[in-house]
């Protein structure tokens, strides 16, 4: 089981895989060059993007997120509002100052190398950070950035059978691979799925540490809606796509009062697109969200839990750690069995993960039993099957944000009809995730978050420069 410590994760826009995780690994490659040489002896550094990284990664900020890690700053910890005075003095000066200690001189269009069109073995999400050395020899490291803002060292991608420290599900009271494996761990121990999910998790940490963590993810996403809701303006990137929350915020607030409201039986839909629409535009900002499991699906479970609190009677903190305890037995099942990655197996693994994440946890909440979280868990997965990742100018933002607003909504439908039922469903939730799969990996690479297919060819009604079966070339390096 992957542990909410992993899944949930307080991280920087506009994506998890292209902007956090290769931060995340700008950081990694620090702490190992640290343990080879003295910073000192560092005389230059090169970065090489492979695959969906470089396709898209100007759009997703690959290269400035990289080179904010380089420099020392962490996702969970930067301060989003200085990142143009950080990277100042590399763009003016061309000088990085590594961890803050030393200074080297480096070029962006030198020293930063992008192939679109070469993806490495292991997974789209590619990239080599190579140090070079005052002794005329180099350091080198190949990082996958797997989705969720998960980083593998390439010498551990490339020995999967090796023990790097994971804990083996042997370790953990209720161990389960699958959701067959999980319902009947339920079942036996007669537990909820988020009291199974606690157990796990209380065999490393403490019950105080596990709930701080989870109370401490709800708070940031319910920031982060607040400051969805507060910001206005154009979303950066050229596409000049406007920021909606504030406005449409203002206008639920307004209708609030008003005699029509009562009679609107859908208006607790509008709320959810607008808590969806806040998240999200705020990543596509490159401001905090919560990586939930992915940055470009941030905005689903966070806009289900506001209605869980604004909506339902019984909102409560413990129920709102509950939803997110549920939501981790989903998200984990579904980045062990298939993936979360957009760059991977296309927006089913981002947008249908949170979907299936939050219908599950939403119909814990409504006094679904595990069966009938699960059947919710599968209905969200299920019908966005093959939704493809096609962002428009590698943005997070068209048709990445109102996607999030439909997921949200999509999750809320799933966990009603799910409790409405008996827990039984013609295809089961493993099954359904074993499709996207399969599914993913017969989907053209052109739709897999390259910005070179569906959607993202039709940017301003111009006529597409792409073209449909773009070949890509995979390297054996």
């Amino acid at each position: 089981m992957i542990s909410v410590f992993d899944l949930f994760k307080i991280g920087i826009g506009p994506s998890s895989s292209h902007t956090v995780g290769p931060m995340v690994a700008a950081n990694l490659f620090l702490a190992s060059l640290l343990k080879q040489t003295p910073l000192t002896n560092v005389i230059g550094l090169e970065i090489e993007l492979y695959g969906s990284l470089a396709a898209t990664g100007k759009g997703h900020a690959t290269d400035t997120a990289i080179l904010l890690g380089l420099l020392g700053h962490k996702p969970s910890t930067i301060d989003t509002r200085l990142t143009s005075q950080y990277l100042s003095p590399i763009f003016s000066d061309k000088q990085l100052n590594l961890s803050g200690d030393h200074t080297i001189a480096f070029d962006t269009e030198r020293d930063i190398h992008w192939y679109g069109e070469t993806v490495l073995p292991y997974h789209p999400n590619a990239m080599i950070i190579r140090a070079r050395l005052a002794d005329n020899t180099h350091y080198q490291q190949t990082y996958y950035s797997v989705g969720g803002g998960f980083v593998i060292n390439g010498e551990n991608a490339h020995n999967p059978d090796e023990d790097h420290g994971t804990p083996t599900i042997d370790s953990i009271p209720y161990p389960f691979n699958s959701a067959a494996e999980l319902l009947e761990q339920c079942r036996q121990h007669d537990l909820s799925i988020s009291e199974l999910v606690l157990a796990n998790e209380l065999h490393y940490r403490s019950q105080e540490e596990v709930f701080a963590y989870l109370d401490s993810i709800w708070t940031a996403m319910q920031d982060c809606v607040t400051r969805g809701c507060e910001n206005s303006g154009i979303l950066p990137g050229g596409l000049d796509v406007k920021r909606r929350a504030k406005a449409l915020y203002s206008q639920l607030c307004a209708e609030k009062d008003l005699p029509t409201t009562e009679s609107d039986k859908l208006a607790a839909m509008d709320w959810i697109d607008l808590y969806a629409l806040a998240v999200n535009e705020e990543n596509a900002n490159g401001g905090n969200v919560v990586t939930a499991p992915t940055n470009g699906a941030a905005g689903i479970i966070p806009a289900v839990m506001h209605y869980y609190r604004d909506f339902l009677a019984d909102y409560s903190l413990d129920g709102a750690r509950k939803f997110l305890l549920n939501a981790t037995a989903i998200g984990s099942l579904i980045k062990q069995n298939a993936s979360i990655s957009g760059a991977e197996v296309g927006c089913q693994g981002e947008v249908g993960s949170a979907c299936a994440m939050a219908a599950s946890g939403l119909a814990e909440i409504l006094g679904g039993d595990p069966a009938k979280c699960l059947n919710a868990a599968e209905i969200g997965i299920e019908h966005n099957l093959g939704l493809t990742c096609d962002p428009v100018g590698g943005l997070v933002q068209v048709p990445c944000i109102e996607r999030n607003a439909m997921g949200g909504v999509k999750a809320v439908n799933a966990a009603r009809l799910a409790c409405r039922g008996d827990g039984q469903h013609f295809v089961s939730f493993d099954k359904v995730v074993e499709t996207m799969k399969q599914t993913g990996e017969d989907m053209m690479d052109i739709y897999k978050e390259t910005s070179r297919g569906g959607l993202a060819i039709y940017a301003d009604n111009r006529i597409p420069t792409a073209t449909h079966g773009v070949s890509v070339k995979y390297s054996q390096c």
